[in-house]
């Protein structure tokens, strides 16, 4: 398991108007953490597309826990779960400054071809980034 911290503060647009994060804008934050997760591995999703592949989701699953506001500053802490055949699975925790779980969060996403969106098994760049960034933190 590989896992990455990411701090962010919350924008004034993602507030709605009971005056908390709109639940529409946690799919963002996971996914921005997710990319900073391959970043650290050295990959980036230009990268992957330049390559010739997409990653869309195919599953996402939220606990919310907390509400949170315009300005609180968090920290998501992703953790590439497993990769099996095409999928990657990815799961996150939210933690305000007070180290409180705000919210828990799960992901699947699925490998495809960019030309066709057909299936297609974990390119080999990605296995060695994260077979290397693995061999690394032993």
């Amino acid at each position: 398991m590989i896992e990455h911290a990411y701090t962010f503060r919350v924008m004034y647009p993602d507030t709605d108007q009971m005056g908390t994060v709109h639940h529409a804008n946690y799919a963002k934050y996971y996914e921005t953490a997710r990319w900073e997760l391959f970043r650290e591995l050295g990959l980036s999703y230009r990268q992957v597309e330049e390559s010739g592949y997409l990653l869309p989701v195919i599953r996402m699953n939220f606990r919310f826990i907390k509400t949170i506001h315009y300005d609180d500053l968090l920290t998501v802490k992703t953790t590439l779960r497993a990769i099996k055949g095409v999928r990657i699975w990815f799961t996150y925790k939210l933690y305000n400054t007070d180290n409180e779980l705000i919210n828990e969060a799960e992901t699947e996403l699925a490998f495809v071809d960019r030309k066709d969106w057909k299936p297609c098994v974990v390119p080999d760049f990605v296995k060695k980034a994260i077979d290397l960034h693995l061999k690394k933190t032993i």
